[in-house]
């Protein structure tokens, strides 16, 4: 092991890796195919934090305070997405998940090609890349690349639509553009058919626990539209026979997207539910028949115990925190309650 390589230990579960100081814990691990908890990898949301049991020579890079308090870190807890070492340390996760710790899949950087872009919606759109080099990557249902922007040293995070199975080396995104965010402005103005992206992935832990029965609720806004996309394909793909019911948020019926597919899958999946509201209808977009008005309003009104299901949210973070709480409410145990933040750089 060279001077710039020590050994993390995680307890409870009695993992050890070799991570390098130029790296992130949290990235060795995904690098080594070890699926730890996380959600932004950016020190902004506190899925990966985690306590030191042994070992001080810890640096972090810049986070947020809200993610981890002065005084928290001085009692002991590190953002593992933020957290460099210096010597061996002990780590204890406090989030974890046993089935999917170990099932993780390597990270691969990869070049992909510009097959398509739609516009799904007015300010959503539906990206297709084909990968060139390595020709397929393996990842699971619901999880994330990072895409770099070409000319800069910068990537952004998109959950894959389609499912690892469906067409071979194929990576589908949906992606809500902002005026000035830096991915997306590049997308709508420059990005064509054609082009080449750098792709690194997959990240994340969006995805099915497999080998449970338990009814799946899914709440989504935005581009959340994306891993519960990919998750619902991967369902129909396999015939599953699970209750799913899934609520997406909407401002507008403008707003709504891959609402046919979704019409679809409800055929195709004996037990499943797309439940579509509208917070802001406008008669200018025709007539609406469907629910009216905050999605967490229509998880209440149409849940009451989640104590036994598994909970999917992702979407704008306001929505994501008020999901979250609606479905701790109704009795869904913490743990069972997968999210993706989607932060952005732009103003929405």
């Amino acid at each position: 092991m060279s001077d710039s390589r020590h050994v993390v230990r995680f307890e409870p579960v009695g993992i050890e890796i070799e991570v390098d100081e130029t790296q992130t814990v949290l990235r060795a691990a995904a690098e080594q195919g070890l699926m730890l908890m996380h959600g932004c990898k950016e020190g902004q949301c506190a899925a990966c934090k985690s306590f030191v049991l042994d070992g001080d020579d810890i640096e972090l890079e810049r986070y947020s305070t809200f993610a981890l308090p002065d005084f928290e870190r001085e009692e002991g807890f590190t953002l593992l997405c933020r957290a460099h070492v210096y010597e061996d340390v002990q780590i204890e996760l406090l989030n974890y998940d046993e089935e999917m710790i170990r099932s993780g899949l390597p990270i691969q950087h990869a070049v992909a090609q510009v097959t398509s872009k739609e516009p799904v919606t007015h300010d959503m759109r539906h990206l297709v890349l084909q990968l060139v080099e390595p020709e397929t990557v393996a990842y699971f249902p619901g999880q994330y690349f990072d895409i770099t922007v070409p000319g800069t040293e910068e990537s952004r995070s998109f959950s894959v639509a389609c499912t690892p199975t469906a067409d071979g080396g194929r990576l589908e995104f949906v992606i809500r553009v902002y005026p000035d965010g830096l991915f997306s402005t590049f997308l709508d103005r420059e990005l064509a058919v054609g082009d080449r992206l750098q792709v690194v992935g997959p990240f994340g832990v969006f995805t099915l626990r497999e080998g449970r029965e338990s009814d799946l609720v899914f709440v989504g806004g935005g581009a959340g539209m994306a891993p519960i996309l990919s998750v619902l394909r991967s369902l129909a793909e396999r015939g599953s026979t699970r209750t799913a019911t899934y609520y997406y948020g909407a401002r507008r019926k403008r707003d709504l997207c891959f609402e046919k597919e979704l019409r679809a899958l409800e055929e195709a999946l004996p037990n499943f539910r797309f439940v579509p509201a509208l917070s802001e209808p406008d008669a200018d977009d025709g007539p609406w028949d469907g629910e009216v008005g905050l999605i967490t309003d229509v998880v209440k009104a149409h849940e009451t115990d989640l104590s036994e299901a598994d909970c999917y949210v992702c979407g704008p973070p306001p929505m994501v925190e008020a999901a979250m709480e609606v479905l701790a409410a109704l009795g869904a145990p913490d743990k069972r309650i997968y999210y993706d933040k989607f932060t952005t750089t732009g103003t929405p």
